[in-house]
C-alpha cells in the first residue's frame, strides 16, 4: 500500500491573510468571542504588524474558509480534529489552535493564549524558522511569544500576550540599545524572562531552555500536545525522514 503524501502549506507569504476564527469548544471561553476577535485585530494592527510587517484580517466564521488561515478554539489537545491536517487548514494554510479547557486548567487566560498563538503564527506561519544565537552550537526557534510567556498587556480591555521584537533574535545588539519586546521587560537579545522559555535545537535534538526553575516545573505539568513546540519537533522529524528514509522510526 502506498503511503499518503504529506500535506504542505502553500500560502502566499507576500499577501495579507484572512484568518477565520471559529469556536468548537464546549467550555466557555471566559471572554466574548466577538470582543476577543476585535481586540486581536487591534493587537495585530497597532502592535504586531508595525514591528514585524505581518498584517492580517481576522473574521468570525463557523468553519474553515476557502483560502483563509484559521484560528480554531477547541476544548483539549486530544479533541477530534485537534491534530488534523498536520496543523494546516484543509487548503494547506496555517492555523492556530487554542485549547480552551487546557488553558483554563493551567490557570491561564484564553485571550492571552489566543494572542500568543496568533503572533507566533504571523511571524513564523510554517513553524520552520530558526536562527543562530549566543551559543554557536545551538539553533534558536523563531517563537515570538515563548520567551516572554506569562507577560500580558491590555488591548481594548482584554489581556493580550507580550511578544518579542525582531531585534531580540539579533545577538549583535547590546543590552538596552533598542526595544526587545512590546512591554520592555527584556533588556538584551535572547533573554528569557522568568515565566518564559525558548525552543532550541542542539546536538541533533529539540529541547527547551527555561527562564526559571519554577517555569520548568510548571511546563512539565502542562498538557502541551498540539502546541507549536510539539509541532516544530514533529515537522523537523518529518523533513529529516524525507531527506533520509533510513532514519524512519528513529
Amino acid at each position: 500500500m502506498r503511503s499518503a503524501k504529506p500535506k504542505f502549506g502553500a500560502f502566499n507569504q507576500g499577501g495579507v491573510p484572512t484568518i477565520a476564527c471559529f469556536n468548537r469548544a464546549s467550555t466557555p471561553l471566559g471572554v466574548d468571542l466577538d470582543a476577543l476577535i476585535a481586540a486581536m485585530q487591534t493587537f495585530v494592527d497597532q502592535y504586531v504588524a508595525p514591528v514585524w510587517g505581518t498584517p492580517a484580517k481576522l473574521v468570525k466564521s463557523k468553519d474553515y474558509l476557502k483560502g483563509a488561515w484559521a484560528m480554531v478554539f477547541l476544548d483539549n489537545a486530544d479533541q477530534p480534529s485537534a491534530l488534523a491536517y498536520h496543523d494546516l487548514t484543509p487548503d494547506g494554510m496555517p492555523q492556530a489552535k487554542v485549547f480552551v479547557k487546557t488553558t483554563l486548567d493551567n490557570h491561564d487566560l484564553v485571550s492571552v493564549s489566543a494572542s500568543h498563538e496568533l503572533v507566533e503564527m504571523l511571524v513564523d506561519p510554517a513553524t520552520n524558522m530558526m536562527t543562530t544565537g549566543p551559543d554557536a552550537n545551538t539553533m534558536y526557534a523563531y517563537e515570538s511569544a515563548d520567551p516572554v510567556e506569562e507577560q500580558s498587556f491590555e488591548v481594548d480591555g482584554i489581556p493580550m500576550t507580550d511578544f518579542v521584537y525582531p531585534a531580540y533574535f539579533e545577538s549583535f545588539r547590546t543590552p538596552g540599545s533598542v526595544t526587545f519586546d512590546r512591554m520592555k521587560k527584556v533588556s538584551r537579545p535572547f533573554q528569557i524572562l522568568s515565566g518564559g522559555y525558548q525552543i532550541v535545537f542542539k546536538n541533533g535534538k529539540w529541547s527547551q531552555v527555561f527562564g526559571s526553575k519554577s517555569k520548568r516545573k510548571r511546563f512539565a505539568r502542562e498538557d502541551r500536545r498540539g502546541h507549536r513546540s510539539e509541532q516544530r519537533e514533529r515537522a523537523a522529524k518529518n523533513r529529516l525522514k524525507r531527506a533520509d528514509p533510513k532514519r524512519i522510526g528513529r
